[in-house]
């Protein structure tokens, strides 16, 4: 059988190191996974109470329109609840997206490295992908991405804080870049670390919405709530670009269980507010315990940190793997020489720091 010809250059998504396979290649009873950016503190205790209530009825289809949760979250952001779009994730709309706007013929524009899901969607449907490098710093340069702009330019993907890096992209530089980029193109501006931006900082892009009709904000229930293996993503855009999308969208792509446990979610704020302070904390003292290890990393407003090394990511890695810590390497994220580790509970974060200090002082004693 004959499949599209871009598939023969393309691989399968590659997910991080398990819990369980590292357990029994390294013969370990305890391992912390600090590799995949989820919420060190679980998710809400509202949502684990409710959980037996949803069980019932699992023979029947779920509300393809996700009404409730569309309602509480339209009230929640103050949108109308038509400018929603649900998603399996909020990786599914970067599908979606792509399956609606690019096509053969057609470009899309994202930083590199970023969140690689909008390169690998955008090759499925045939569209030439244009990467502009990140500034030294991590933050996007958005004049360069601008200048790669051309006729057949469908789709610019800024990831806001950016994924590896964290930085985030100030709103007046978004809005100046709004300003220049033509109306007819979609821009998505990926905010899956959303919550975790720090308060003092935070750009309130959904009102860019009322000036900018080419935007789109996506956010998600996968981080900073908690529930990544729920698969709730969802994005905020016009009435017309959510009515195109919510077309191309799966008629019954998140369940009732994820939809109703997203509510309960949505909720306890309290849980969202505990999970920022204690990332705003946990992420200060990693950042200047690697520091003081003389290891840069860049402003991150997630809730994680890329840590640039002296060696190759790999090394440290497969260091930390050993010791029962599952990091992620910066040569899987496009990004070599470095590592990006999720924040932590600050106990993690104190015996990782150790770790790596050892790891550091061994390298420099055989180098």
């Amino acid at each position: 059988m004959q499949a599209k010809k871009v598939f023969n250059a393309m691989s399968p998504y590659t997910p991080g190191k398990q819990i369980e396979d590292v357990k029994k290649e390294y013969g370990l009873t305890k391992i912390v996974k600090l590799a995949s950016n989820e919420n060190p503190f679980g998710y809400s205790k509202k949502v684990k109470e409710a959980i037996p209530s949803m069980l019932d009825h699992l023979e029947i289809y779920p509300d393809g329109n996700a009404t409730l949760l569309r309602n509480k979250l339209s009230t929640h952001l103050n949108v109308s609840a038509d400018q929603l779009v649900f998603g399996c994730g909020s990786d599914e709309i970067v599908e979606i997206i792509s399956r609606s706007y690019l096509e053969e013929g057609t470009n899309t524009i994202t930083a590199w490295p970023t969140f690689p899901q909008y390169r690998h969607c955008a090759k499925i449907e045939g569209a030439d992908v244009k990467e502009v490098p990140l500034k030294n710093n991590g933050d996007h340069d958005l004049a360069g991405m601008l200048a790669e702009v051309d006729e057949n330019t469908r789709v610019i993907w800024l990831c806001s804080p950016n994924n590896p890096t964290g930085n985030l992209i100030q709103r007046n530089e978004m809005e100046d870049f709004l300003n220049e980029c033509p109306k007819d193109i979609l821009v998505v501006l990926d905010e899956a670390y959303y919550e975790y931006i720090n308060k003092a900082t935070n750009p309130n892009t959904i009102d860019l919405l009322e000036k900018y009709s080419n935007v789109i904000v996506l956010r998600t229930f996968s981080k900073a709530y908690g529930l990544a293996n729920l698969r709730v993503g969802y994005g905020i855009a016009s009435k017309e670009i959510a009515t195109l999308l919510n077309i191309t969208r799966g008629p019954f792509n998140t369940t009732s269980i994820s939809q109703m446990s997203a509510i309960h979610a949505l909720e306890d704020q309290d849980f969202i507010k505990y999970s920022y302070e204690q990332n705003i904390e946990n992420k200060s003292y990693f950042k200047r315990e690697m520091e003081s290890l003389g290891l840069e990393c860049y402003e991150s407003e997630a809730n994680f940190l890329f840590v640039k090394l002296p060696t190759s990511g790999d090394q440290l890695f497969e260091h930390l793997l050993s010791k029962g810590y599952i990091v992620r390497s910066g040569e899987a994220l496009g990004h070599p020489n470095g590592v990006r580790i999720t924040i932590g509970t600050k106990e993690q974060m104190t015996e990782l720091s150790q770790l790596i200090k050892e790891y550091l002082s061994a390298v420099q004693t055989t180098s």
